[in-house]
């Protein structure tokens, strides 16, 4: 098996602006596996918020690049690298890789029925209220919108975003931007603005403030959950867990927690970091067995790739010939 590795620059159409950091590009890792007339692909951007770039995730995967060539599998995978943007790419490929061998359809081999599109949300940048109602209102075929919040009068854009678009599904995210006492402060102002989700409202490792709290509005943790092992803490404190396959390590691990969560009693949510319709793909498969889903990172760029996802009418759809199709 011979393994390629490359890293690739994808501008966005407009900056993107969240807590703490603004992005102007997709940097992501592709990784090819070619295996005599078979290839299979997959991409990864990491985890920005821990450091990973394309040069340090293609750093990790060329330590284990005997192993790969020499046949390892999506279960061996999961030993040789941690969680994370490294292990995410390589898994992909691999899933792709076993689609054409196999001559059956990755959704097949995870196990699921012939999947179906799915309601998205789309994701309002952070900015003053008079840009998100308009950014909100730019999303004309939306049916759920995720709002940005920063420390800039979130109060004031979570009702304009609401004022512009009174009939969507409206969630928010923090992105670790609050804790307990202004998470408090600012619920009667998402209460009346029917929101209906709070993703990540404190900072990874003061999530036991949230105990007690008697939230009206679901909780969703994001960046305190990474993989597996970070399940069973999360019970009673939020009620949606958030599964990106960069934050994971891949489809393989994604499919565990979702069904993990599910046994714990947790909703689950499937979302994604930066990246182009081949990283979203995966996501789409671990997304039918979610109960929200986000994954909207393609419809931020200047120029996807062909063929890429679909979007209509609120709902994602990802082809077999993107990824994870037979051959």
């Amino acid at each position: 098996m011979q393994l390629e590795v490359r890293a690739e620059s994808w501008a966005y159409a407009t900056p993107f602006r969240i807590t703490n950091f603004v992005f102007t590009a997709a940097e992501v890792l592709v990784v090819t596996l070619r295996d005599g007339p078979h290839a299979g692909r997959g991409e990864a951007s990491g985890v920005y918020y821990h450091g990973e770039t394309p040069a340090s995730m293609m750093a990790q995967i060329n330590e284990v690049r005997g192993a790969i060539e020499a046949g390892a599998d999506r279960e061996a995978l999961r030993a040789l690298l941690p969680p994370g943007g490294a292990r995410n790419g390589l898994d992909a490929a691999l899933w792709d890789l076993e689609a054409k061998r196999r001559g059956k359809p990755a959704w097949r081999i995870a196990g699921e029925g012939a999947p179906r599109s799915l309601r998205t949300t789309f994701t309002v940048s952070a900015g003053p209220p008079e840009a998100v109602a308009e950014a909100a209102r730019g999303f004309a075929d939306a049916r759920a919108i995720k709002l940005k919040l920063t420390e800039d009068d979130p109060a004031g854009c979570v009702r304009a975003v609401r004022a512009a678009r009174p009939d969507v599904w409206l969630g928010v995210d923090a992105n670790q931007g609050l804790n307990r006492r202004r998470l408090e402060a600012l619920l009667p102002a998402l209460v009346e603005a029917r929101v209906a989700l709070i993703e990540q409202p404190v900072p990874v490792g003061q999530d036991a403030s949230l105990d007690g709290l008697k939230s009206p509005i679901e909780l969703a943790a994001d960046e305190s959950v990474l993989t597996l092992g970070d399940l069973p803490g999360l019970v009673g404190r939020y009620d949606v867990v958030n599964v990106k396959l960069d934050k994971c390590g891949g489809l393989t691990e994604g499919l565990a927690m979702a069904r993990e969560a599910r046994r714990l009693g947790l909703k689950v949510m499937v979302g994604c970091m930066s990246g182009t319709s081949l990283a979203i793909a995966p996501a789409f498969v671990l997304g039918q067995l979610c109960d929200l889903v986000d994954l909207d990172s393609p419809v931020f760029l200047a120029e996807d790739r062909t063929p890429a996802a679909a979007y209509a009418d609120g709902d994602i759809w990802c082809p077999d010939a993107l990824w994870g199709g037979a051959g």
